[in-house]
């Protein structure tokens, strides 16, 4: 296992309901999260506060470039439809390590009169999100 620089990411989604996954345009950033659910059990004579595991849930969001030429995640966003989600943390050195699951993802733009458009997109599980590779 080795450290890696953030340039070799990237972010693949289905971009329209029954197509393909294919690269998110203009990706700069991304962030991963994943958790588990867990419930306090602490008890009477406990010498600390005890814990027991639920439910994983993931969730993340990344950041891009707008480009009027792509959907981006527009139309992801907007239909309610569950999408084939990957992100490749090195996709030249390692393609064969990535999480995948299919996400609800959101869309979102930032416009400032100094600055070139942002976007970016949020997204929440919709299946279990896995380690491949």
């Amino acid at each position: 296992m080795a450290r890696r620089h953030g340039r070799n990411s990237r972010v693949y989604m289905n971009l329209a309901s029954a197509g393909t996954a294919e690269p998110i345009a203009f990706v700069k950033s991304f962030s991963f999260n994943a958790a588990t659910d867990k419930a306090d059990v602490t008890a009477f004579g406990d010498s600390g506060k005890v814990y027991v595991a639920g439910l994983p849930d993931s969730s993340g969001q990344f950041g891009f470039w707008f480009d009027d030429a792509t959907v981006q995640t527009y139309t992801a966003a907007v239909d309610g439809i569950a999408r084939k989600m990957y992100i490749y943390s090195d996709i030249v050195n390692t393609p064969g390590q990535y999480w995948f699951g299919t996400v609800f993802p959101d869309f979102a733009i930032t416009s400032a009169v100094d600055a070139a458009i942002e976007g970016t997109c949020s997204w929440n599980a919709a299946s279990a999100i896995s380690k491949v590779g």
